[in-house]
């Protein structure tokens, strides 16, 4: 094998060729460092790495996102956007994971700074542990819904509720003063239980916790998946209710629609779904890598995680959701209704399509659905909860419960205004910026990192080392020359996409910016008819007819169906009691009219808020990477 070639070991503790090689060149003076925690098997590593992975995306935003650009069309520019940017990334990260482990660190920047001297890299490296801090505030949040609702679906809440009710009734869980079974503050409560679960799991360790909770929660939801997909597949028109087969439902996924692969949105939307499937940008991976010895293999292990993941993605992600959905709903309501995104098809539609199966099979499908994004979504929360503690672990030397005590007590601190204020943005803004902008760009800096200032020589070696398999060279001048380029251009673009993604209107002066563009969504391009923090009126954000209006919990609730639209894209906005409302229910109202008259802090302010509070979380965590650095300065480390 290539390594053979390349490395002499002598003991098990002795530095390989291209080690000293690293050290007579001053790239590295590190020394190794002990190893708190360790890996019990490789199929354990395996499966935890999978389980990092493979997330709600796989089952909820995969299917949306192929309904939406393309159908079977849109396989074309995800594999390629697999082959020059994901898999290239993880072998980025499972390498540059396991260098720094050797020298005891588990963090990101650290780990970067292992990479590279310059001081500059260990700051780069506070994304990867910003991005795992603040994803996971919202992210434990979704996974508190589907631990709600497996509870529900077993005792039959869902029974006897029409698709609208069913609707409604995921609208009353997120707002947090209404409860769905009698408990005040469910939503709260399931939570707080959510993150006591993963508290008390990431307490027990890496092969203890971590690595028996993938053991477990891997199998299981592929076993669901597995369940899940021939139910769907087998689904028969003309049974339970069904207008159409399973069959039409892959069909019509996987129909390809080639004139979207002339669409710039295309390959971007394929592009974010390899980083949102992969869980690449969020340092996870190089933490996990971290823990690996020197020699022990991880160019197979990286292929064999990522592939499994596309397996549980293309096959049985794309065989749930769109057959069940399209079986019932037919092929022209389900293209609406991608538009409500993943979460709402899982939330609001599912269960009604459950409950058509009937009796215990619909309380079945129920809790495996739902079960099935449980383990999902800890397997990827307890990656996230793994850097963080790993952090202070290394550089504070905290004991590991009080790490994962410390974790779970940040995640709910910087949650809680995900729960509260959902209805206002703060949820949307979290993912924006953590879950898409931050993991883009710690991902292009750690490949411009590895590829030109580590060395495509010493990070090809690096790969190999100790390899199971032999890594295609093509996959050398990818890292070197395609995937950091492709980053850097997708990145600059998304910074400063044109008004209609019309490129000929870009100059060196000014252009029109499109909304979602980057600098778009900093200077609020996207528009507002309350574009006030405070004011004294509220004005509707869109036109339609008022569906109903109620009071609750010394709140006024104004639910509004958009023109062109039906029941199940209704918007709720909540105003206070103390003003007057001015529309009731049947009223036509028009975008910018005055519809309540009282003092209102208006969603803006929540945006703008939520904004401050992640750059005051990303500024903490480089005080404290600063602070770590000094101490083990102090101590002659560097």
């Amino acid at each position: 094998m290539i390594q053979g070639c390349i490395f002499t070991i002598s003991s098990k503790d002795s530095l390989s060729t291209i080690d000293a090689l690293e050290m007579s060149d001053n790239t590295q003076k590190l020394p190794v460092a002990r190893k708190t925690e360790a890996w019990g098997s490789r199929v354990g590593l395996v499966l935890a790495m999978a389980g990092n992975a493979v997330g709600f995306g796989n089952f909820l935003r995969f299917p949306v996102q192929a309904v939406q650009n393309g159908g079977g069309a849109f396989i074309i520019p995800y594999l390629v956007s697999l082959v020059i940017l994901g898999l290239p990334l993880l072998l980025i990260e499972w390498s540059s994971g396991r260098y720094g482990g050797q020298f005891g660190h588990h963090s990101t920047p650290f780990i970067m700074h292992s990479l590279g001297r310059q001081r500059i890299w260990k700051y780069v490296g506070v994304f990867g542990i910003f991005c795992n801090v603040a994803i996971a505030a919202y992210y434990c949040y979704i996974e508190s819904w589907t631990m709600s609702y497996v509870y529900h679906s077993f005792i039959g809440s869902f029974d006897g509720l029409n698709q609208h009710q069913i609707a409604g009734f995921f609208s009353d869980y997120l707002d947090v003063t209404t409860s769905t079974t009698g408990i005040p503050f469910e939503a709260i409560i399931f939570f707080v239980m959510c993150l006591a679960l993963n508290t008390w799991i990431l307490s027990k360790g890496l092969s203890g916790g971590v690595e028996r909770t993938a053991k477990i929660g891997v199998p299981l939801l592929i076993a669901f998946g597995i369940f899940l997909a021939w139910k769907g597949i087998s689904l028969k028109a003309g049974h339970n209710g069904a207008v159409l087969s399973g069959s039409a439902g892959l069909n019509f996924l996987w129909t390809p629609n080639y004139d979207s692969l002339l669409n710039p949105k295309v390959w971007l939307a394929a592009a974010g779904q390899i980083f949102f499937t992969l869980s690449v940008g969020m340092g996870s991976i190089q933490c996990y890598a971290s823990y690996l010895k020197k020699d022990e293999d991880i160019a197979c292990n990286a292929m064999s995680a990522g592939f499994m993941n596309e397996f549980v993605e293309v096959v049985l992600g794309g065989a749930i959701v769109i057959p069940i959905a399209i079986g019932y709903l037919g092929v022209d309501r389900v293209v609406d209704l991608t538009g409500l995104g993943g979460l709402g098809l899982a939330f609001r539609t599912m269960p009604f399509l459950f409950e058509q199966w009937g009796g215990v099979v619909s309380a079945v499908a129920g809790v495996a659905f739902f079960g099935l994004l449980f383990f999902a979504g800890i397997t990827s929360s307890l990656a996230m909860g793994t850097p963080i503690m790993a952090f202070f672990q290394d550089e504070f030397k905290w004991r590991r419960q009080t790490s994962a005590v410390a974790f779970g007590l940040i995640i709910l601190i910087l949650g809680l205004p995900t729960v509260f204020f959902f209805q206002y943005g703060v949820f949307d803004e979290y993912d924006y910026w953590a879950g898409t902008v931050s993991l883009f760009v710690f991902a292009m800096f750690e490949s411009v990192l590895f590829a030109w200032f580590f060395g495509l020589k010493k990070g090809w070696a690096e790969i190999n080392r100790g390899a199971d398999i032999k890594i295609p060279i093509i996959f050398r001048y990818l890292l070197q020359y395609v995937t950091p380029v492709v980053l850097i251009v997708v990145f600059v673009t998304s910074l400063i996409r044109p008004e209609n993604d019309d490129w000929s209107k870009v100059s060196f002066t000014s252009w029109p910016l499109h909304a979602e563009s980057i600098i778009g969504k900093v200077i609020h391009k996207e528009g507002t008819a309350n574009p006030e923090y405070f004011a004294e009126t509220y004005q509707s954000e869109l036109s339609g007819t008022v569906d109903s209006t109620w009071m609750s919990g010394n709140r006024y609730f104004i639910q509004v169906i958009p023109e062109g639209r039906d029941e199940e894209f209704a918007q709720t906005t909540i105003l206070g009691a103390d003003g007057k409302l001015l529309v009731k229910t049947g009223d036509h109202i028009d975008q910018a009219q005055v519809i309540y008259q009282g003092s209102v802090i208006n969603k803006i302010f929540y945006v703008d808020m939520s904004r401050l509070l992640l750059l005051i979380v990303f500024l903490g965590i480089a005080w404290l990477v600063h602070i770590a650095y000094q101490r083990e300065h102090k101590q002659k480390k560097y």
